[in-house]
């Protein structure tokens, strides 16, 4: 098969409706059961058998891990987390994608992307999973209390909030009128489960599953596209290790489980094996990192990053008790029940922004605080902790009725009933809080016996929580109520939904195990598409960075074409069995200047009066030094983003080639040559050609030669050789300033063996060539040579 994906959540759903799109085989093996709406359990039998533990024949949907020093939940099902999620689909903020920061115990945290690299697949993953704001400004979804609250707490504190994007459908199709209940009207692609959905009814059950269907999880979204062009969804699929295969491509061992069999421990039996020529890991945080580790010896030559940068994204839990209004007389209804779970976000901003942190925390990393909500039986389970402290109703209630019944005078039983119950002020006054942020990722992921074990705590993230906890604090305190911390904290430790890292990315092999599109270093058609990528924490609710990272490695995968990789393809295979991974070169070049629509001529478009600025940011990747200093065409890859206003901003290059020193048009000229393409906003695609030349000339030519891209804008898609078929749409000059063009320098990385060497055969290469072109004669210095003549 082209593809095989294992694990649907945010990672691989996205990979699989992306890549079988493209028309490739792919082969989604998921370890859990699918939820078609209604399937969900509520009942405390079905709740019973809602958890992951196969060894004691339990196939539920709650994977609860519990670690030394802190807990932590997944999910397992069709659609992964995406299931058990509170729908928050918010991008992490520009600044925070940080490089080589520092962290207190050493080291440092380094993002290989940017924001800029991200917003064009948060812009795609949006448009498939259509997250929209809660509706609070419309009749009948203005009572929601907690979001009211939220946003009174956050006024009185002067911090930023909003109303987040949240992935449910409030009506039954995109921009249509809200109504509570109402069925969806579905995509072309209908969905995979074939039961109608409903439009959101307010019950705060997100978390535990929606059973109406409300949620766009990942089932309903890319998933049943993946469906409709053919994927192949395998339920029950669990996979246990993955090796390089000796004829190239990836073989996978797996074993099937059946959930229908409840209580029957998983079957022992030998695992099954499936061949590819490409392996998508997208198993959470936890499983791609446990079944890498697992396949270590499998995989020589994996990086020593394996296992590291772990990170429990900054999550928190705490509670705001008993709430009171603006006088603090009276109790003040938050009602977390009702509404989504979660339907407001208060933002910290962090030191990196240059920006007052305000006064009720101290300064430091970034973090976000979101209302939490729940089901409505939680309620119950609220007011029935609190008896103890009440049990003086419970007396009350004991002797009315022996006295009544001494007496013989009729019970009034209702009565009595109510004020055994209470006013429910507990529960209606008391707001969960959910805070999540910038931690540190020094954790490490091991194995211990088989099994996944974690050497991470909280301890080397005391300031991001301190600050936290501070921050939920005073929350809570100018809602009028008493801040409580969770159970959890009480003992020092913490919950987390969110873990991140693992196989985290980097610039080159020591960093990162794989590479900025997730792609494992030494392991060509490996990749990571899941959390375990993330180097770091994202800060907010991460499902949009990891679905997005995820839609740009498949950008990638595609560029590079969808035929089967032969074993010698980017790794030379040996007779021991051991791999030998190729060395690659990366650098990032800032080009800015104009474009003129409707010119032809880059010349006469520097002197339109009708051009606009254009801007772009290329990464230019040598996969194989050996192999580009053998051709005389010395290709490279190139990725990155152009910007235009008439383009609709900033747009990703989907498929880009730089030729260095190709022929030019005399035998003494040489070429830097790009060719690039990309689609704007519209949707229509278009081809930059752009070309320097380079010709003999004095040392003064260099500087303005080898920095000024006269380039031409071309209609469709086109490959070499097709420039004469296609209409020139727009012109002009792009230019690397000399700021721009000292950053460069900084941004050149090499991965597989001998490093230096990779960077030194490319520096002595490119400076012949100049020397070359341009008769560049170094005179040695020293007292002249005597003619012997």
């Amino acid at each position: 098969m082209d593809v095989l994906i294992v694990g649907s959540g945010f990672g691989g759903s996205v990979a699989a409706g992306r890549l079988a799109q493209a028309g490739l085989g792919v082969v989604v093996m998921e370890r859990g059961r699918s939820y078609p709406p209604g399937s969900f359990p509520r009942t405390p039998a079905q709740a019973s058998r809602a958890f992951w533990a196969p060894e004691a024949g339990s196939y539920g949907l709650f994977d609860v891990r519990g670690f030394r020093h802190f807990d932590s939940v997944v999910a397992s099902g069709l659609g992964g987390g995406s299931l058990i999620y509170a729908n928050v689909l918010l991008r992490k903020d520009e600044h925070w994608f940080v490089d080589r920061q520092p962290l207190p115990g050493g080291g440092y945290e380094s993002w290989p992307v940017t924001r800029a690299d991200l917003d064009p697949h948060y812009d795609a993953v949006e448009r498939v999973l259509t997250p929209t704001p809660y509706p609070l400004d419309r009749p009948g979804y203005d009572d929601l209390p907690k979001a009211w609250a939220m946003r009174t707490a956050a006024d009185r504190l002067g911090l930023e909030h909003c109303l987040p994007p949240l992935a449910v459908s409030f009506s039954p199709q995109p921009g249509g009128q809200p109504g509570i209940g109402l069925p969806i009207i579905e995509s072309d692609n209908a969905n995979l489960h074939g039961v109608t959905r409903r439009t959101c009814r307010l019950c705060g059950e997100c978390n535990i599953g929606c059973n109406e269907g409300a949620k766009n999880s990942l089932d309903f979204t890319y998933l049943s596209a993946a469906r409709h062009h053919g994927a192949d969804l395998r339920t029950g699929h669990e996979v246990l290790a993955v090796r390089s295969a000796a004829r190239g491509g990836y073989e996978v061992d797996y074993v099937l489980h059946n959930p229908d069999q409840e209580d029957l421990p998983a079957s022992r039996g030998p695992a099954r094996t499936l061949t590819c020529d490409r392996l998508v890991l997208a198993a959470g945080t936890y499983g791609t990192s446990h079944l890498l580790l697992r396949s270590r010896r499998q995989l020589p030559g994996i990086s020593a990053a394996l296992g590291t940068r772990f990170s429990g994204n900054g999550d928190m839990l705490a509670f705001a008790v008993r709430t009171k209004d603006g006088h603090g007389a009276h109790p003040s209804r938050v009602d977390p029940s009702r509404g989504p779970v979660i339907t407001t976000t208060i933002r910290l901003p962090d030191d990196l922004e240059g920006q007052d942190n305000s006064g009720f925390a101290p300064r430091g990393r970034g973090a976000y605080i979101q209302d939490g909500g729940y089901p409505a039986f939680v309620g119950w389970l609220v007011e029935a902790a609190a008896l103890p402290q009440d049990a003086g109703r419970a007396g009350r209630f004991l002797l009315r009725q022996l006295a009544a019944h001494t007496v013989g005078e009729p019970a009034g039983v209702s009565a009595s009933l109510a004020g055994l119950l209470g006013d429910g002020a507990l529960s209606d006054t008391s707001l969960p809080l959910l805070g999540m942020g910038r931690d540190i990722p020094d954790g490490i992921l091991v194995l211990r016996r088989g099994a996944l074990d974690a050497k991470w705590s909280a301890a080397g993230s005391a300031q991001h929580y301190a600050r936290l906890r501070a921050a939920l604090r005073a929350v809570s305190e100018a809602l009028g109520g008493r801040y409580a911390d969770s159970p959890h904290w009480l003992l020092k430790r913490i919950i987390t939904v969110h873990p991140c890292g693992g196989a985290p990315m980097g610039r080159n092999q020591a960093e990162g195990v794989c590479d900025e599109f997730g792609e494992v270093y030494g392991h060509p058609g490996l990749y990571v598409m899941d959390a375990a990528a993330l180097p770091g924490p994202v800060g907010t609710n991460p499902a949009l960075t990891v679905a997005a990272q995820a839609d740009r490695a498949c950008t990638r995968l595609l560029e590079k074409g969808g035929s089967p990789l032969p074993a010698s393809s980017g790794a030379t295979a040996q007779a021991s069995g051991t791999y030998t991974p190729h060395s690659s070169l990366q650098f990032t070049e800032t080009l800015k200047g104009n474009c003129a629509m409707g010119a032809s001529d880059p010349r006469a478009a520097e002197r339109s009066a009708g051009r606009e600025p254009l801007c772009a940011r290329l990464t230019v990747t040598i996969d194989d030094i050996d192999d580009f200093l053998e051709r005389p065409e010395h290709l490279a890859r190139a990725d990155g983003w152009i910007e235009a206003h008439s383009l609709g901003g900033r747009r990703p290059v989907t498929g880009g080639e730089f030729h260095l020193f190709g022929p030019g048009r005399t035998p003494d000229q040489r070429e830097l040559r790009y060719r690039l393409l990309f689609t704007d906003a519209a949707g229509t695609a278009h081809t930059m050609i752009g070309v320097k030349e380079l010709a003999p000339a004095g040392l003064n030519s260099l500087w303005p030669s080898t920095t000024t891209l006269p380039y031409v804008l071309m209609a469709g898609h086109l490959a070499q050789g097709e420039d004469h078929i296609a209409d020139i749409v727009a012109a002009g000059t792009l230019r690397i300033s000399l700021p721009d063009f000292l950053r460069q320098l900084t941004t050149f990385r090499t991965t597989g063996p001998r490093s230096a060497a990779t960077l030194a055969r490319f520096h002595t290469f490119f400076l012949d060539e100049l020397r070359q072109i341009y008769n560049w004669r170094i005179t040695p210095r020293g007292p002249a040579r005597r003619n012997p003549a």
